[in-house]
């Protein structure tokens, strides 16, 4: 494992270990979030979570004495936004109704539907090996599919499991728009705005949706929204002393967390299609956007506040 330029082995190796507890940190995120999802509903959990978020990441981003985004930033911090909200919701409904190890594992099949999207939209070739990736993650996501279908479920797994695919295709999008955003805006700038406008949305329905929390959940509130910027903040330190192909297999720990935390704390047992389909996707995520021999270029990655 060799340092990026700039960086001595000893960083890379630091920079490995906080990416690890940032993918931890999310999973916990995931789990309380799906108690407060179980408790309230979708709608509920998120807005008021991110209430807090906007409370504790918008001052902080104050702080920065940041200039004014221009209107045409704000229009894209905005659209990325709208995309993020309905990925967000779409993926805490169906975490109520799946295995958060199912949930986590299809959504790993993200990365694969934005190599296609990043063709036909922004015009990149597709190699051969994206296309063999691709073909091994959409059978993982087969098998564990098909694994819930033929045990026991109801109708309520089968649109958790659906809601889930959603939201990957929706943060495959996501993924697509984040490398233009990247490019005119700070992580400090992004994830403030994104809070505020993904908020904004959520008021729209507010007049009819919208109840106070009872009182004894706001510290679970508070604290997912604390454990997503930490989780944000740990990930952006360790991706700015990594390359991200160094990286990159910290993500999938994401299904040992949450297949941990799902297990402790809702009691879901760790299927064997589900362990199948997870190796399956993570093996055609790593064939698909595997580094070419003699290329500089590295994949990339994006940690996203949802």
């Amino acid at each position: 494992m060799s340092a990026p330029s700039g960086h001595p082995p000893h960083s890379v190796a630091a920079a490995f270990a906080v990416a690890c507890l940032g993918i931890a940190l999310y999973a916990v995120m995931d789990a309380v979030m799906k108690g407060l999802v179980l408790a309230m509903g979708a709608y509920l959990a998120l807005f008021w979570r991110l209430l807090a978020g906007v409370v504790i990441v918008f001052p902080l981003y104050l702080l920065s004495r940041p200039a004014l985004p221009s209107r045409a930033t704000l229009r894209v911090h905005f659209a990325r936004s709208a995309v993020v909200a309905v990925m967000a919701m779409a993926f805490f409904w169906g975490i109520a109704r799946v295995p958060l190890g199912e949930a986590i594992a299809v959504s790993f099949i993200a990365p694969l539907i934005a190599l296609a999207l990043a063709a036909l939209f922004l015009g990149e070739r597709v190699a051969t090996r994206s296309i063999l990736g691709s073909l091994l993650g959409l059978a993982g996501v087969g098998v564990i599919v098909a694994g819930r279908l033929g045990g026991s479920h109801d109708g309520q797994a089968v649109l958790g499991m659906g809601a889930v695919l959603l939201s990957a295709v929706f943060y495959a999008v996501n993924l697509v728009m984040a490398r233009h955003q990247a490019q005119i805006a700070g992580p400090m700038e992004i994830a403030a705005f994104q809070y505020l406008f993904i908020l904004l949305i959520f008021c729209l329905p507010a007049p009819f949706l919208l109840t106070l929390p009872p009182p004894g959940h706001w510290p679970a509130l508070v604290g997912a929204a604390l454990l997503a910027f930490a989780s944000l903040w740990l990930l952006s330190w360790a991706y700015a002393r990594a390359e991200a192909q160094v990286l990159l297999t910290v993500e999938y720990t994401a299904f040992i967390w949450a297949s941990l935390m799902g297990w402790w704390v809702f009691a879901e047992p760790l299927t064997l299609p589900a362990v199948a389909g997870a190796l399956l996707i993570v093996a055609g995520c790593l064939l698909a956007i595997r580094k070419q021999p003699g290329s500089g270029a590295a994949p990339e990655a994006e940690a996203v506040l949802t």
